[in-house]
């Protein structure tokens, strides 16, 4: 995880680019991000990270071992606080990130917590077809049909999809692009869904796929192609 930050969902829009078109973004507050803790290989900890903090909390409300932790280094109050290893920007504690750690054009996975659906079906949490309307199925419209075995082994398979609670669960965006970043508000603007709700806390890491100065393959033309091509043409 080279580069990330703690931010907060904050909402969407949509901005047009330099040629026109229309782009659906969501809006993340993304700082200030405080630098809590920096970690090293060579130290007593063993490996490289970076711990960092964000949103300011009073500190009543700061469990005693959390709060003294942050004062031990220096810090402040904060009311999320998420470690990045081999985070590649040089940094120490007492230092500020933020949104401009990217830039237009940049690719970030975003992770956040599902929104909460409670108590759902086979339909809706797995997408099941449902039963037949028609032909005497009374009761069997939305039901998920045969659960288990007559015989062998004579139960429900572990992991078997069923109804049960639906969302709330963290999931990653992978490959999400940066469209604008607003310095002055701390504000990314990134293209595309991400998921929460509006005031959710998210992380926003450098994307894994498409980590910065990644550029689409270019396809290759074979040269017996390209000369077949170029004798079609005169033609």
């Amino acid at each position: 995880m080279p580069l990330g930050l703690l931010g907060k969902k904050l909402g969407h829009t949509r901005v047009y680019n330099a040629q026109g078109v229309l782009i659906p973004v969501t809006v993340v507050l993304a700082g200030p991000n405080r630098v809590l803790q920096v970690k090293t290989q060579a130290g007593k900890d063993g490996y490289n990270s970076v711990q960092l903090g964000f949103d300011d909390q009073k500190e009543q409300r700061v469990t005693k071992p959390l709060l003294g932790h942050i004062k031990k280094h220096n810090g402040v109050a904060v009311k999320r606080i998420k470690e990045f290893r081999d985070f590649s920007k040089e940094v120490k504690a007492g230092d500020v990130v933020g949104a401009t750690l990217f830039a237009p054009g940049d690719f970030i996975d975003a992770i956040g917590t599902t929104k909460g659906r409670g108590f759902e079906g086979v339909m809706k949490r797995h997408h099941f077809g449902g039963g037949p309307s028609t032909h005497g199925h009374k009761g069997w419209h939305r039901r998920g049909g045969a659960i288990g075995q007559r015989l062998f082994p004579g139960t429900v398979l572990r992991g078997f999809k069923m109804p049960g609670h639906m969302g709330q669960v963290s999931r990653t965006t992978q490959n999400l692009e940066v469209i604008q970043v607003l310095e002055a508000d701390n504000l990314l603007l990134i293209k595309g869904a991400i998921p929460g709700s509006e005031g959710d806390y998210v992380v926003i890491r450098e994307s894994k796929k498409r980590p910065k100065g990644w550029k689409p393959a270019v396809a290759t033309v074979s040269k017996k192609k390209a000369a077949e091509a170029k004798a079609a043409a005169k033609k």
